[in-house]
């Protein structure tokens, strides 16, 4: 699409649910999962920048490989699960709580 294209002046905006997964169309269930799969990545990423450590660091204190690290900084969440990512949070130091809410 050109920028002289009439649809880059489309100013319209529509309000997100809160989940962008919901937003791109997943199935909620889904969505959901996903949703948590990010923000756990996010928080590990986000907890290993303030404690300073290469990636090379990262993985031998989490028992994984660099490239998986690189992975997860790089914000690739399909390439992890859920059970994972908490296993590597609570490696980190994170002390992972799930809470259910009907």
């Amino acid at each position: 699409m050109k920028k002289t294209d009439s649809r880059w002046d489309d100013t319209r905006r529509t309000e997100g649910s809160g989940n962008v997964f919901v937003d791109m169309d997943f199935d909620p269930a889904e969505a959901e999962v996903m949703q948590l799969r990010a923000e756990v990545m996010l928080r590990i990423e986000h907890l290993l920048r303030e404690k300073g450590w290469t990636q090379a660091e990262a993985a031998r204190r989490l028992g994984v490989t660099q490239p998986r690290i690189s992975r997860l900084v790089k914000g690739r969440w399909e390439d992890f699960s859920l059970d994972m990512l908490l296993t590597l949070a609570a490696r980190a130091g994170l002390h992972p709580k799930l809470r259910l809410a009907a």
